[in-house]
């Protein structure tokens, strides 16, 4: 009995290490669905592709004109082509805290350069806000009154539906003790 576990256990190992092998060494033009699911890293949620209900939904709400649309789509792109840079630097960023933690350095080394690589990611993370911003901005200068009134009303929905979504993540999580009060605190430049 213990023989056949045994067996069953390396064909099974075996078989997952084969069909990573061939995942990563499979032509391009030959999907291998399950091998790919199996070993290829979660993507980051800034890889993820649009969805695109939720846009028509959002042109239908608002009523765009095909002039307006034109112009939305504008503004996206270049928005797009402005913000691609900050947000590669910043999944590089990302990357590099990793590696640091998985490096040989000592825990005080590794905690000052972390501290100084997440100070890095604020900032990007703050311009690409700001370009997010003045996107907005730029979108809203399109829109009539009638279309900014409801633009203002699915922003709140979308708000709403956060803080709901927010409130049910929190339930799930332990209390803080005490010593960790309420947050980090910013660092003083």
């Amino acid at each position: 009995m213990k023989k056949i576990l045994l067996i069953a256990s390396l064909f099974a190992l075996t078989l997952s290490t084969a069909q990573c092998f061939a995942a990563e060494n499979a032509p391009a033009d030959l999907p291998t669905k399950t091998a790919e699911k199996q070993c290829q890293k979660p993507c980051h949620k800034f890889q993820r592709p649009a969805v695109k209900h939720n846009k028509v939904d959002f042109d239908k709400r608002l009523k765009l004109t095909d002039e307006q649309k034109a112009k939305a789509k504008e503004i996206h792109q270049k928005g797009f082509e402005e913000i691609k840079p900050i947000m590669e630097k910043l999944n590089l960023k990302r990357e590099e805290i990793a590696a640091v933690k998985r490096s040989n350095l000592t825990p005080e080394a590794q905690a000052e350069k972390i501290v100084q690589l997440r100070k890095e990611t604020r900032e990007l993370k703050r311009q690409a806000r700001e370009i997010q911003m003045k996107n907005m901005k730029e979108f809203e200068a399109i829109l009539t009154d009638k279309q900014k009134n409801e633009l203002k009303k699915i922003k709140e929905e979308g708000r709403k539906k956060f803080e709901k979504a927010h409130k049910k993540s929190l339930l799930k999580m332990p209390p803080m003790p005490p010593e960790f009060g309420k947050g980090p605190k910013p660092d003083k430049e």
